[in-house]
């Protein structure tokens, strides 16, 4: 098919949903609330807290509907796409509140619907409203929000672009082995099975270097290399990107044509039917970051987080819907993005990560020539793990956070058997998050990074009530993600 009959083809269906999703909201008003995150961000997490707390009476003060009293029943109802696998919040949250393990971390997509019946603070729209307002939570993995962009890139585009990156920093080293074997093999020559499979294989190894805990890159797509599931092993994740690419148009029947089929066989049927079925539905998203992960790792994980959030914003289309203009196109009108594990930090620093937050995404804005209108940035903790203290210490006084390392987790040489607490002081950062970014680009072996100290907690013991009720999930600043979410819809 042409290229333009297949994007009118992909511009009707999601017109034709969009008009399906729009008229079944005037029935049951809905809300479709896109969950994602990069790297060990903590969507599984964020997902079943936020439903926790709203179905067992969180502390939410910032959540109005719920402080003013207004909303009189919350409840979990089947969700209403039948072929998408449901979000398994009842394990999850068993592994947090029983077992207080961290439940598994996001591999596919999947969905939960919860409904809410409130009384609207306007008496003129309590009067036109029914009064109930379904969210369907659709979770689904970073790496598949960081693959829309190869829907506007040919495969000499992704080459380049992949391979540019791959030979600056610590990416050249991690990269050695791919770049190596791409470069000794003659791209013009018949296609051989083998050599596009160690061609994909040491690709995959480097992709999967970089996401270690060591390196905490976050710009790794394609995102599926990461993550095949029952695909794996098929030909369209059975590719690689080329180094280097002569002028023209590849040979018939060489490597270089079958590298490039199999990437556009990859964005025909992996990247777009998630874009046309799940993510170009969405009303609102929040996106989690773990930036303190980034920022102990040194300047160039800030610098590659920094990236991928402008592929991330680049992927969004935030603007109002109007009222008529919304039947046939949605844009995404309200975007989150929030840094979470805010427990691992002393309160004095919540403000600081939010600024450097701030500083990542206005950068990230900047190089994209985006807006920021519908956009916020907070610093929260899903569940807090963790309460606070003080500690002398040579005639100082530091703030210090009190948990339960996770078993094997080690601090000044002391390794922890997962029950016996510890207080740490994690270290400060800085006030001005400018110093983190000074001379990133050109010296960043000069960057004032701070020195900081961070281990896995586990989740928090939570109490019971007299009747055997285990109390909410504590968090921070929660209840202020949902207020922005979802609060104006409750109205």
């Amino acid at each position: 098919m042409p290229p333009f009959m297949t994007r009118f083809t992909d511009d009707a269906r999601l017109a034709l949903d969009t008009l399906t999703d729009r008229a079944s909201g005037l029935v049951n008003p809905t809300l479709r609330l896109g969950v994602t995150g990069l790297s060990r961000a903590g969507k599984t997490v964020f997902i079943s807290s936020l439903v926790h707390n709203l179905l067992n009476g969180g502390r939410l003060p910032v959540f109005e509907a719920v402080r003013s009293g207004r909303v009189s029943k919350i409840r979990l109802e089947p969700q209403p796409d039948d072929a998408v696998p449901r979000f398994q919040y009842e394990d999850h949250i068993t592994a947090l509140v029983r077992d207080r393990l961290w439940p598994d971390s996001t591999r596919a997509i999947s969905q939960l619907r919860i409904t809410l019946d409130y009384e609207s603070a306007s008496g003129w729209n309590r009067f036109f409203s029914p009064g109930r307002l379904s969210i369907d939570i659709v979770d689904y993995p970073g790496e598949w929000l960081l693959d829309l962009p190869l829907l506007t890139q040919d495969f000499r585009t992704f080459s380049k672009r992949t391979t540019d990156r791959a030979e600056t920093g610590v990416r050249a080293e991690l990269s050695a082995e791919w770049l190596s074997l791409a470069s000794s093999l003659d791209i013009a020559a018949p296609a051989e099975e083998t050599d596009a499979r160690r061609l994909a294989e040491t690709f995959t190894r480097y992709l999967q270097a970089c996401k270690s805990d060591e390196r905490s890159l976050s710009a790794l797509p394609p995102g599926r290399f990461l993550m095949p599931g029952d695909l794996e092993g098929s030909p369209a994740l059975t590719f690689s990107p080329l180094p280097v690419l002569p002028e023209g148009r590849a040979p018939k029947g060489s490597l270089w044509a079958m590298m490039e089929r199999r990437y556009e066989a990859y964005k025909t049927h992996m990247v777009k039917p998630f874009y046309r079925e799940h993510f170009a539905r969405l009303d609102r998203q929040i996106v989690l970051i773990d930036a303190l992960q980034a920022i102990n790792r040194g300047p160039e994980s800030l610098l590659d987080l920094e990236g991928a959030l402008a592929d991330v914003l680049a992927s969004f289309q935030p603007g109002t819907n109007s009222f008529l203009s919304s039947f046939l196109t949605k844009r995404i009108d309200k975007v989150l993005i929030a840094a979470t594990k805010a427990d691992h930090l002393h309160h004095e620093s919540h403000d600081r990560l939010e600024r450097i937050t701030e500083r990542l995404v206005h950068r990230a804005i900047e190089r994209i020539g985006m807006s920021g209108a519908g956009l916020e940035v907070m610093a929260i903790a899903s569940v807090r793990a963790t309460r606070e203290a003080t500690v002398n210490h040579d005639g100082h006084t530091l703030p210090v956070i009190v948990g339960t390392p996770i078993a094997g987790e080690t601090i000044n040489g002391e390794t922890f058997d997962g029950e016996r607490k510890t207080a740490i002081f994690t270290g400060d950062l800085p006030k001005n998050p400018d110093s983190l970014f000074q001379d990133l680009e050109s010296k960043p072996e000069e960057s004032l990074v701070p020195e900081l100290s961070f281990v896995r907690f586990r989740p928090p013991h939570i109490e019971e009530t007299g009747g055997g009720l285990k109390l909410s999930v504590p968090h921070i600043r929660l209840d202020r993600a949902m207020q922005f979410l979802f609060g104006d819809r409750l109205a």
